[in-house]
C-alpha cells in the first residue's frame, strides 16, 4: 500500500489541540492558579542547595518549590549554575535524539474530498528514511510524510468549504532549516499529494506557515531543534530517562518530554502528574 488512510478516532479535541491547554488554564485558575505569560526566565538562584528565587526579564519571584517545565537542557545550562547540574554536557552530547520535524501549516479555499483527517505517506522507502535520521542524519532524499486535514472531522478550525491542512516530514535534529531549504521539500510533499488527490491544491493556498528547527530552538529552547524528545531506546527508557528530581538541589524538579516517561502530549501530561506526585509527597 502505498497510502495509508486513517479515520479511525485519535486523540483530538474539537477545536483543536490548544483546546487542552484551554482547559488546563481554566482549571488552574478555578483552583487558585495565578498563570503570568510572556515571562523570559533568566535564571533559577539556589543558596544552600535550595532554590530561593527565579529571576526574570520582568521580574524576581520568591519559591518554595520550583517545577521547570522547559527544555531540560536549557534549564541545566542557561538557567542554573554548572555545580548544580544532574547531567553534563558530555552527557546530553551522547543523547539519541528522536526525529524533529519541518512542518507546514496550510490554509486552503476549497475542499478535497480524497483527504481524511489522518493520511500517511509511505510511498517511498521506509528504511531509507529512518536512516537518515538516526544513522546518517541528513535532510531525506525521499521523505515520507504524514497530512492531516483536521476539518474533514471539525467544521470549527476552517471557514466553510475550506480546509485546514497539517504537513508533518521528520528529520533529523540539528540540521540547517533555511528558506530554500523548505520550499524544496514543500515542493516534494505538495507533488505527491496533489498526485495523491488528484486535483490543484497549491494554487488554492490562502496560508502557508512552515516551522522547523530553528523555530524550536528560538520559541522553545529545544536541544538541537528537537520537536519529540529523547529517542525512546533501551538505554533511554524508565529510569534511565533524566531525572525527575535535581541531585544538588532539593526544591528543584523537572517534567516535559525529556523526562519519564517521554514524548508526546500523553506522555508530557503525565509527567507532570508524576511531579506533582512527588511535590506533594515531599513538601505537604
Amino acid at each position: 500500500m502505498n497510502y495509508a488512510e486513517m479515520a479511525m478516532g485519535t486523540w483530538y479535541p474539537k477545536g483543536g489541540m490548544h483546546e487542552i491547554v484551554r482547559a488546563m488554564v481554566s482549571l488552574a485558575e478555578e483552583k487558585g492558579v495565578k498563570i503570568l505569560l510572556n515571562q523570559t526566565v533568566q535564571k533559577i538562584d539556589v543558596v544552600q542547595g535550595k532554590v530561593t528565587q527565579v529571576v526574570t526579564d520582568q521580574g524576581i519571584f520568591e519559591t518554595d518549590v520550583v517545577v521547570a517545565g522547559a527544555d531540560y537542557n536549557h534549564v541545566e545550562t542557561s538557567l542554573v549554575t554548572s555545580e548544580n547540574r544532574n547531567y553534563d554536557d558530555a552527557y546530553w552530547s551522547k543523547r539519541v535524539m528522536a526525529p524533529s520535524s519541518l512542518l507546514f501549516y496550510i490554509g486552503v479555499d476549497k475542499r478535497i474530498p480524497r483527504l481524511q483527517h489522518h493520511n500517511l505517506f509511505f510511498d517511498e522507502d521506509f528504511k531509507r528514511h529512518a536512516q537518515e535520521i538516526y544513522e546518517t542524519p541528513r535532510w531525506p532524499s525521499k521523505p515520507l510524510f504524514y497530512a492531516s486535514a483536521p476539518s474533514k472531522t471539525d467544521p470549527t478550525v476552517a471557514p466553510e468549504g475550506c480546509e485546514n491542512l497539517f504537513l508533518l516530514i521528520p528529520v533529523a535534529p540539528d540540521l540547517p532549516d533555511d528558506d530554500a531549504i523548505r520550499e524544496r521539500y514543500f515542493d516534494v510533499i505538495m507533488n505527491r499529494l496533489e498526485a495523491y488527490v488528484g486535483e490543484n491544491v497549491r494554487d488554492h493556498i490562502v496560508f502557508k506557515r512552515s516551522y522547523a528547527h530553528s523555530d524550536f530552538k528560538n520559541d522553545y529552547n529545544a536541544y538541537r531543534g528537537n520537536a519529540y524528545g529523547l529517542a525512546n531506546t533501551l538505554m533511554q527508557t524508565a529510569f534511565l530517562k533524566p531525572s525527575l528530581k535535581n541531585k544538588w538541589v532539593n526544591n528543584l524538579f523537572y517534567t516535559g518530554q525529556l523526562t519519564v516517561p517521554g514524548p508526546g502530549v500523553p506522555p508530557s501530561l503525565i509527567s507532570g502528574l508524576v511531579v506533582a506526585d512527588e511535590v506533594a509527597r515531599e513538601f505537604t
